[in-house]
């Protein structure tokens, strides 16, 4: 806000939490630095942890003394410390920082700060910093002062008027004073945003109509020059509080609004179609009476481990096709349950989502679904069906056996990788429950099944129920809890696979508003949503068990990606160049990119682009060869599966 004459520090340094960071909170290896991903994808530091080298006090040369630096953290500590400045200019950039205010404290962010005007808040919009429990400013901790506000985004409050919470029209998603927060802000050519603790609060576009008409109604609109730079420095602000900054990064924009792809090199591989002549049994590609396009959207791809050599496809609308690799002119509809299938079009993350075979099917012949319900209440079901006794191309629709059915509060996160483990128990992948911010909880509720991967074993009945818990399930027998879950703290895993030569279990996790991840799964392991994203707090809930945090091993942020695919270790024979590699995908950019793990240290080696983007990527699959396909979700002709060769 703009400085008022306070006289004290709101808290005296001797009477208020050090504002350091705790081996608990962040890791010695991770504060102030980079990871790989954001080395390669452009973001550089601005605070070193170590000195004010890059920064000033305002009009003046050098940092004022009561710029402190302890344990890794910036702290404005002392009266009349100043607000402190860049030596550097930026146009258009992305900040990330976290800071921790002080009880009833206040500072802020400002960007496009020129030195003409006596104060820097004459010429830079300012960023809001907070404590907003005990502050005595209306305007609260992350709001562009006196300009823009958060609001509830209309999908979100259309989802939760079906569902059984309203989030409030004016979000809060800032933690309380003495624990850190972080904040994100975009100035960026085309569209700017703020992000706080992954919320994203409000766009806007600084210079538009709606910038001017929103500053001609402030108390800025008698400077003339407040908002009028295009480039300046940013400042953090001094106002007589104590107030801590750390991990403080920094990405330049250039003007075409381009990003630095986070990878080490590009593979000489390319996409083609796996099948560029196959007809699809049961379905057509343009709908006759409408005249429209009718997308397949293929969800699975996979293989009944059978020695037929047989590619099995499940889509979303509830059908199963097989391809004969040996002659893939057309395929046979195996199954057909769209009369079961709650509809993609009305929630496109409905639908059949999972398929997976029984690790016996040669001599039992059963596999298992993943589909929502069509009506209501929502849900979604496991079920268990059988290969036809005389026909091994079709499935028995009436062998039916419902394994799980699971309420489902909202439309989207349905989450449905199903995979069988190499323990021969199955692993089921679920969303959070959907709508946003996870507003009932569900990824760090134990007792709800929501936001986790269970573990069930099919082979055995149990408690009425057509499956039991493995014994050895991390929760098994711990009050509040439910035994089938695996590992949870997951938004919407999609999707799972097993690294078939290790056992190794990935999952991709679709990230909200600011991160994408990659996460290797461990029995009883907590990935953090909805308290963390990525390796980033999220929101304001607290963490209700004790179990530390896994971050993830892979995270990329929205402007390279802003929704994961994952896939699966290549460990075929044709792509000698992938072997050992996790290739996945990004559905929004279309790019597709190989990493590369080593186990045995934890640490990512590399990540190669495969593809620069194109075509939106649903969803990974091998044949029993271990050779790797990919499906697309509108078809031309035959052309929804590819797989790569070199170029």
């Amino acid at each position: 806000m703009i400085r008022n004459s306070k006289t004290l520090l709101t808290l005296l340094l001797s009477a208020c939490l050090t504002l350091t960071a705790s081996a608990a909170e962040k890791s010695e290896n991770a504060l102030n630095k980079l990871s790989k991903a954001e080395q390669k994808s452009g973001w550089k530091l601005l605070f070193d942890g170590k000195t004010t080298n890059g920064w000033r006090n305002y009009q003046k040369e050098g940092v004022n003394d009561g710029w402190t630096i302890k344990d890794g953290v910036l702290s404005c500590s002392a009266k009349g410390a100043g607000d402190i400045i860049t030596d550097d200019q930026f146009e258009f950039f992305e900040i990330s920082l976290e800071y921790r205010i002080s009880k009833a404290g206040n500072s802020g962010l400002m960007f496009h700060v020129t030195e003409e005007e006596q104060t820097p808040w004459r010429t830079g919009p300012e960023v809001q910093i907070q404590d907003n429990v005990d502050g005595h400013d209306p305007q609260k901790a992350g709001w562009l002062y006196q300009l823009y506000k958060p609001a509830t985004p209309k999908w979100m409050i259309q989802a939760e008027s079906e569902g059984k919470k309203v989030t409030p029209a004016v979000v809060d998603a800032t933690r309380p004073a003495g624990e850190w927060n972080h904040l994100f802000l975009r100035v960026g050519p085309k569209q700017s945003e703020v992000i706080m603790n992954g919320v994203l609060y409000y766009r806007f576009n600084k210079g538009s109509d709606d910038w001017n008409k929103q500053v001609a109604a402030s108390k800025f609109a008698k400077f003339p020059k407040f908002g009028k730079p295009t480039k300046g420095h940013i400042a953090l602000q001094d106002h007589n509080d104590l107030v801590s900054f750390r991990n403080i990064k920094i990405r330049e924009i250039p003007a075409d609004d381009s990003v630095k792809d986070p990878s080490d090199g590009e593979l000489a591989l390319q996409g083609v179609p796996a099948f560029p002549e196959l007809e699809w049994e049961g379905w057509q590609a343009v709908d006759e009476e409408l005249g429209k396009v009718v997308p397949l959207r293929p969800m699975v791809i996979t293989h009944a481990n059978d020695g037929s050599g047989r590619i099995f496809v499940a889509t979303q609308s509830g059908m199963i096709h097989v391809i004969d690799k040996k002659s893939p002119g057309k395929t046979k509809l195996f199954l057909d349950i769209r009369s079961k299938v709650a509809p993609w079009k009305k929630n496109n993350e409905e639908g059949m989502l999972g398929l997976a075979f029984h690790p016996d099917y040669k001599e039992n012949g059963q596999f298992f679904v993943y589909y929502t319900a069509e009506g209501t209440p929502r849900k979604s079901i496991v079920s268990r069906f059988q290969v036809s006794a005389d026909n091994p191309n079709k499935a028995d629709a009436d062998s039916e056996q419902i394994v799980m059915d699971i309420d489902q509060p909202y439309g989207n996160h349905n989450g449905g990788s199903i995979e069988f483990g190499p323990d021969g128990y199955l692993y089921i992948g679920l969303g959070d429950g959907g709508s946003g911010n996870d507003p009932l909880g569900n990824g760090q509720n134990l007792e709800n099944l929501l936001g986790s991967i269970l573990r069930i074993d099919v082979n055995k009945t149990a408690n009425g129920k057509h499956y039991a818990i493995p014994a050895d399930n991390p929760f098994v027998g711990q009050a509040k809890a439910k035994p089938e879950i695996y590992a949870y703290g997951l938004r919407n895993v999609w999707r799972l696979s097993f690294d078939p030569k290790t056992g190794t279990l990935y999952a991709g996790d679709v990230g909200q508003d600011l991160w994408e991840e990659i996460n290797i799964i461990k029995k009883g392991g907590n990935y953090g949503w909805s308290v963390h994203e990525g390796t980033q707090n999220f929101g304001n809930r607290p963490q209700t068990t004790k179990a530390e945090l896994i971050d993830p091993i892979w995270e990329y942020d929205h402007r390279v990606g802003r929704s994961i695919t994952g896939g699966t270790v290549y460990r075929g024979k044709r792509l000698p160049e992938l072997e050992g590699m996790y290739v996945y995908a990004d559905f929004v950019s279309g790019k597709i990119w190989a990493l590369e793990y080593d186990e045995q240290s934890g640490e990512v080696k590399r990540n190669m682009l495969i593809s620069a983007g194109g075509i939106p990527v649903m969803s990974f699959g091998t044949d029993a060869d271990g050779e790797l396909y990919y499906t697309v979700q509108t078809v031309k002709g035959g052309e929804g599966i590819f797989r790569f060769e070199k170029k």
